[in-house]
């Protein structure tokens, strides 16, 4: 047990009792006011450990800077970056968060009351943490280590650094952001003010992946128009809204689904169909890995758009896109001494990486294509997003390690 065990400990249970669950479709920034409870107590914390222009915008973004100690201010500013919110997939209110200490595998007993068990055969992931301290809920919320673990271990490194002056690093700046899981992350994050040549955010799961890859994404808004006349007199007027998004839906290919794709197969994800028959709306993910699959498959809906629009009339069904993001890929190669460098930090701390290609995007894809290049460490909780989420306190302790022997690796390099 390294210093880091107890502090990152209590920050995560601090962190995840504080629900900052966001909203999808809302038209306030951050998407909910309850993430500022968060923000606020980060802002605070990082001013008490002497962290220097600490400040949290009217849009939730907490910004915080540790000058360089090198001669002259030398040395690449580095930032890191979590975000604060919890997925609208499962309720993050009242989270009763407790440890297991020492797991020697087998089932969990969440809740007694309501007899909710988790099952080893089930989530078989827990036995790669036989002999660590993990937390878990009461089975009733999500614990929240997406993304709170990464918090957690990023305020614990930057307590190291405010408390021992004396080992070299340059500029570190600290970032963390409301709305990532709603698509939203850093919609209003200042890359200027963030004050970073280079940065990685944390998040994800197993310890010791890196991702310097992504999805191509964008996703297709479709509004259709229909025209509703009682059932009992419709022959030849009616036209349904609802069986028109059916019939779109029916086009999407099968076998190129979420749950029928894997690694680096791309996918169509209809994942709202809400409507009546006069007026239905439709959103549908679209995500490749490679760019040229990607725009293939945004022409695909394009021309199912066309052939209802020719077969039900023009205008009766409309498209938009939106939320555009693309692979970090093309900027971090640019920099390939990121990776290098986190390579060697998790070695030197007794973690052998393994790199990703995520099925999805992160607030990194975003950063990337505005201009910094930001990789992607992962924050060591697991079941993201669900009742059954739980985190290890060794993996969030041996994050904290990893980051300061990042940042070492970069002042020796400076």
């Amino acid at each position: 047990m390294t210093e880091f065990y107890e502090q990152v400990r209590d920050r995560f249970l601090r962190y995840v009792r504080v629900d900052t669950q966001s909203q999808a479709g809302s038209d306030t920034a951050p998407s909910t006011m309850k993430q500022k409870d968060l923000g606020v107590i980060l802002r605070d914390e990082l001013i008490s450990l002497g962290v220097q222009n600490v400040t949290m915008s009217d849009e939730c973004c907490v910004y915080g800077t540790i000058p360089s100690n090198l001669p002259e201010n030398a040395g690449k500013s580095v930032g890191f970056i979590a975000h604060m919110d919890t997925t609208p997939d499962a309720s993050g209110t009242d989270v009763k968060p407790w440890i297991l200490k020492n797991y020697q595998g087998g089932d969990i007993l969440l809740n007694a009351e309501k007899d909710i068990i988790m099952k080893n055969e089930e989530y078989p992931n827990l036995n790669k943490y036989i002999g660590q301290d993990l937390v878990f809920t009461d089975g009733t919320t999500l614990l929240g280590g997406d993304d709170k673990a990464a918090v957690a271990a990023i305020m614990t490194m930057a307590e190291y650094f405010c408390k021992h002056p004396e080992v070299p690093h340059g500029p570190i700046q600290v970032g963390f952001t409301p709305d990532e899981e709603v698509g939203r992350g850093t919609e209003n994050f200042d890359i200027e003010r963030f004050g970073a040549d280079i940065a990685y955010t944390l998040d994800g799961d197993a310890l010791g992946g890196m991702c310097y890859e992504t999805f191509n994404g964008e996703e297709a808004q479709l509004v259709i128009k229909g025209l509703s006349v009682h059932p009992g007199t419709a022959y030849k007027i009616m036209k349904n809204a609802v069986e028109i998004g059916g019939e779109f839906m029916s086009m999407l290919p099968a076998f190129e689904r979420p749950q029928n794709t894997r690694g680096r197969e791309g996918y169509y994800h209809p994942f709202v169909f809400e409507g009546t028959v006069e007026k239905t709306f439709v959103r549908c993910l679209v995500r490749d890995h490679e760019r040229d699959l990607f725009e293939n498959r945004k022409t695909y809906i394009e021309k199912c758009v066309d052939q209802l629009n020719e077969t039900y009339g023009e205008g009766t069904v409309t498209l938009t896109w939106v939320n555009q993001y693309f692979s970090m890929r093309e900027a971090v190669k640019k920099v390939p001494y990121m990776i290098d460098y986190a390579r060697q930090a998790m070695r030197d701390c007794g973690v052998e990486p393994f790199e990703i290609a995520m099925r999805g995007g992160t607030d990194g894809s975003w950063l990337s294509q505005k201009g910094l290049p930001c990789p992607n460490i992962t924050a060591g909780y697991e079941n993201a997003h669900g009742r059954f989420e739980y985190a290890s306190i060794q993996a969030m302790e041996k994050n904290v390690e990893i980051l300061i022997r990042l940042l070492k690796i970069f002042a020796e390099n400076a």
